[in-house]
């Protein structure tokens, strides 16, 4: 989801900084377009593709520099490639100029999404709760049962003894 977002942030940056005055964003272009409002669903599409197939290059790698070469290309890609939708839906020339710098806003967007890459795993792993861990306890607590040859066979009554009724009668 980063590659999209970037890409506008990028536009916006280009329009900003190094456009001349009335210079718009491919966004702008788009909808003033003869799509109007769908010409601006077209480039939201178009970056999402985009940025679904760099998410799965961006994912195969896991060093440093060849995720910031994926995300920067894909980055510079669905700028080109609005650039390109909105020329063609809308006005060429009210795009202005700035190119240049997109590039290096490109770059600096891949170098984000390359250590978002990296640091955003270590930021889950710590927002993650751990998981509950359940004591076991004992329900009904069975004692083992003594081996049959140490049993000592206690008298019956101790306490009464005597008290009994004599065994035999006379």
């Amino acid at each position: 989801m980063l590659v999209p977002l970037l890409a506008v942030l990028a536009d916006q940056a280009r329009v900003t900084l190094a456009c001349a005055p009335g210079g718009q964003s491919c966004l702008e272009t788009a909808g003033q377009g003869s799509l109007g409002a769908a010409g601006v669903v077209v480039l939201v599409l178009y970056a999402l593709v985009v940025a679904v197939g760099v998410g799965r290059l961006l994912l195969r790698q896991q060093r440093l520099l060849p995720r910031w070469l994926i995300g920067a290309a894909g980055v510079a890609a669905v700028c080109g490639g609005q650039a390109l939708l909105a020329g063609t839906i809308g006005d060429p020339g009210a795009l202005g100029d700035g190119w240049l710098e997109l590039l290096a806003m490109c770059a600096a967007a891949g170098g984000v999404i390359a250590l978002a890459l990296r640091v955003a795993p270590a930021i889950v792993r710590s927002l993650r709760p751990g998981a509950p861990r359940l004591r076991p306890i004992a329900i009904f607590a069975v004692a083992a049962p003594t081996p049959v040859g140490r049993r000592v066979l206690a008298p019956l009554a101790t306490a009464a003894a005597g008290r009994a009724p004599p065994l035999t009668l006379r």
